[in-house]
């Protein structure tokens, strides 16, 4: 009579016939006829009857008429072994079947029962049994909800537990919460992004908030405004300046960091001052402010709004403002008639702001045109002459040749009711050098005086193509300066802030605020670069959206560009540089013309095909409307 064997191999039970039992081993038949080496330890009872063939199909039938309850019930809290519980859940002798159901129940159960040996078994505590289970009904539970999620989302029907989740879901998903695990599998299945599933059900009605609530979730996930603040002053007892200024911004601009004065001396000498904003005045190091300022580190524009490193009441206490008089770092140039520089001098003080001199309007009467003509029709005429000379005398001291200088184009965005207007400007204009030049002097020049009192600061420093923040004065390359710190902007950016405190503390021949070695500066100076590219990243992006949105809100489906190198096209009207497979082998600076498809204001994209090369086109003023 053959001898078979009920065996365990790899977690998993199995029976077969013997054909050769060599005492440590034995070589077995399984029942659809496969050969095998058994090891005689593996072996947990053997057996002549019944057959193989239809054994394990029977014993896994009876193991799941046995109750597991039960079973637990009857086992106490000690170890047994399979055979023991078996008979006396049976009250006899088991059979093979039998025995076989009872080991695949114990198996099959392990919350239940803990397997401690081959055959052998324990039970599970009840308080743990308890948890398990509990456990088990929360995954069932979790998944019916889960299955209601994704029947929901795929008929496009936000459930209602997703609107408090959404901000989460869309930019930092917890990936074990059930709703995320049903967005991803509806997704998968439907073949579309989260966030387009997301926008097909109702929850994210603005392409626009989309982008701007990804960058507040990350930056500033308590809000962008300031809540209350304390009260800032400005000092009233300050010199007041013997001459007037005026700014030149642009027409949106309210944190108005510079201004310009000049007076021509007895004798022919110029004195042009250059007049910076001066906050630090009024916020000290470690003040409410000053934190609100260190945490931000930088005005955040972007097309349509912005987020201001300071709060209101700052800015409007220290932007330099026409009809008053404005505390501000004042740095006098004495120049020669031929604007040779021979002095320059810094003071705090009190500035009379004359006038905001807004770009639109000025370049109307101050152009390159007006000063071919030497005759400039503007109340400031006089000055913006001294100051358009004075400029391209920096410039060329810096290596800048006037006639080789290269106008490039700009754009400036205004949003207003949901449309885009996007305007194209030429950079190089005569106010773009006054304004460039003087800053750029500015600047060289406070860092000059910073690094050779060995007062500290930070630096702007170009080497090799690369820019970066550094407390130690190096040059910096693409301006052809020896020094440059930014100290020019100190409403709207907190390294400004930092060197202006620096600067006035020199001036004022105080000791400065911050050590060369402080942690203070050092860390400031980490921060805001951090910040200020993704800052930069932020406004690129939503640059491109509004571009996008121009493209769509005026339907054009053409548009020119000039190609840059390989496939890459700059288009003429928008600041967008995109990606044409289809475009065939040009030289750079080519004109095409490309037709426009598909645009994804969710994943900022679109899709153009090269249609012709065309004649470089003229310039153009604006676009929109």
């Amino acid at each position: 009579m053959s001898k078979n064997i009920f065996y365990e191999e790899e977690g998993a039970f199995k029976v077969g016939m013997v054909l050769a039992d060599n005492i440590t081993s034995m070589q077995v038949e399984a029942p659809h006829g496969k050969r095998s080496k058994v090891k005689a330890a593996a072996v947990l009872f053997s057996f002549n009857n019944p057959p193989i063939t239809g054994f394990l199909t029977e014993a896994q039938k009876l193991a799941e008429e046995i109750d597991i309850d039960f079973l637990w019930q009857c086992c106490g809290g000690e170890e047994f072994s399979y055979d023991a519980l078996a008979r006396e859940y049976f009250g006899r002798a088991p059979g093979p079947v039998e025995s076989a159901g009872v080991l695949l129940r114990l198996h099959g159960a392990p919350m239940y029962f803990y397997k401690k040996g081959r055959g052998r078994y324990k039970a599970a505590p009840a308080e743990a049994l308890r948890a398990a289970l509990a456990g088990i009904e929360r995954k069932k539970q979790q998944a019916l909800r889960k299955a209601a999620y994704v029947e929901q989302l795929t008929t496009s029907k936000l459930p209602p537990e997703f609107t408090p989740a959404l901000a989460s879901l869309l930019y930092k998903p917890d990936k074990a919460s059930i709703e995320w695990k049903a967005l991803e599998e509806t997704s998968a299945a439907l073949k579309i992004t989260p966030a387009r599933l997301i926008e097909r059900c109702g929850g994210l009605p603005s392409s626009h908030d989309y982008h701007l609530n990804r960058f507040l979730f990350e930056h500033f996930p308590r809000g962008a405004g300031f809540g209350a603040v304390p009260p800032v002053a400005a000092p009233d007892d300050l010199p007041l300046a013997e001459t007037a200024a005026f700014s030149i911004d642009d027409a949106s601009t309210t944190e108005i960091d510079d201004a310009f004065s000049v007076k021509q001396l007895a004798g022919g000498n110029w004195r042009i001052g250059i007049h910076i904003a001066a906050p630090v005045l009024g916020i000290l190091p470690g003040s409410d402010i000053d934190t609100i300022a260190r945490e931000r580190l930088s005005s955040i524009y972007y097309p349509g709004g912005k987020i201001t490193m300071l709060p209101d009441a700052a800015i409007n206490c220290f932007s330099l403002a026409e009809n008053r008089a404005c505390p501000a770092l004042s740095l006098y140039v004495e120049a020669t008639p031929d604007f040779e520089v021979l002095s320059a001098a810094s003071r705090v003080e009190r500035v009379n702001i004359a006038a905001n001199l807004r770009l639109n309007a000025l370049e109307q009467q101050f152009n390159e045109r007006a000063l071919a003509a030497g005759a400039i029709n503007h109340s400031h005429a006089r000055e913006l002459r001294a100051l358009w000379e004075f400029a391209g005398r920096l410039g060329r001291a810096r290596g800048q040749d006037d006639a080789e200088a290269e106008q490039r184009p700009e754009y400036n965005f205004y949003v207003e009711n949901d449309r885009v207007i996007i305007v194209r400007r030429w950079r190089g204009t005569p106010i773009d050098k006054v304004v460039s030049e003087l800053m750029i002097f500015a600047n060289c020049e406070w860092g000059r005086q910073l690094a050779a009192s060995g007062t500290a600061a930070i630096y702007r420093v170009q080497g090799a193509g690369k820019v970066r923040m550094s407390t130690v004065p190096a040059g910096h390359e693409g301006l052809g300066v020896e020094q440059y710190v930014w100290a020019s902007s100190p409403l709207r950016r907190y390294v400004d802030l930092v060197n202006q405190r620096q600067l006035v503390a020199l001036t004022r021949n105080e000791p400065p605020p911050y050590r060369a070695a402080d942690e203070a500066l050092l860390s400031a100076m980490r921060d805001f670069e951090l910040a200020h590219e993704s800052y930069a990243e932020f406004q690129r992006a939503m640059e491109r959206y509004w571009c996008l949105r121009w493209l769509l809100q005026e339907e054009r489906s053409v548009v020119a560009g000039s190609m840059i190198r390989e496939n890459l096209v700059r288009l003429d009207e928008l600041p967008l540089v995109v990606r044409v497979p289809s475009l065939p082998a040009l030289d750079p600076g080519s004109a095409v013309e490309l037709a426009v498809g598909d645009i994804d204001l969710l994943e900022l994209t679109l899709h153009c095909e090269f249609r012709r090369r065309v004649e470089i086109p003229a310039r153009t003023a604006a676009v929109g409307g």
